[in-house]
């Protein structure tokens, strides 16, 4: 039987939140120039070309901080099913925010979204924390940025609910 080195398991947990990110980057750079440039956005918005890196900083965080409750806790097990369940459950959300807020232009129910996000990433953090410290405050920045992301998402679907779709 040949055993897995070490770091694949570190390596792929790490990498396995920039999956979402990937297939939404297609919607993402179709939406900005066609329908996000229309909307009216705060002042306080970043700029778009900090959105990138700095998901991908949040998503080798929070995929690293998976891997040290997967291996704190000994692998995929009866232990491990609410602290990676809660998890799994955020990164769905997470990766289905980009179709429903870009791709169809759904602000409010991307707004929701969010805010379901930032509640499990809450309730993943809140688990983690326990089992491996490092692995919580590595969703820290996570959750801050979710904080942005929410009052960014409300304020752009407050000012652009009204407004008629393009025939």
């Amino acid at each position: 039987m040949e055993v897995v080195p070490a770091w694949v398991p570190a390596v792929g947990f790490t990498l396995l939140p920039h999956a979402g990110g990937f297939l939404g980057r297609n919607i993402t750079k179709r939406e900005i120039p066609t329908w996000y440039e229309t909307l009216q956005k705060p002042s306080w918005r970043p700029p778009n070309w900090v959105f990138a890196p700095v998901w991908g900083t949040l998503y080798t965080s929070m995929g690293y901080g998976s891997y040290l409750v997967w291996k704190e806790l000994g692998g995929f097990n009866e232990k491990s099913v609410v602290p990676l369940g809660l998890y799994a459950g955020n990164l769905a959300l997470n990766w289905a925010w980009t179709p429903i807020f870009f791709g169809a232009h759904k602000m409010g129910w991307g707004l929701v979204t969010l805010l379901l996000t930032t509640g499990t990433a809450a309730a993943t953090t809140a688990s983690w924390y326990n089992i491996n410290k490092t692995a919580a405050y590595l969703m820290v920045p996570y959750l801050a940025w979710l904080s942005l992301a929410s009052a960014l998402n409300f304020r752009i679907w407050k000012d652009n609910r009204n407004k008629r779709k393009p025939e």
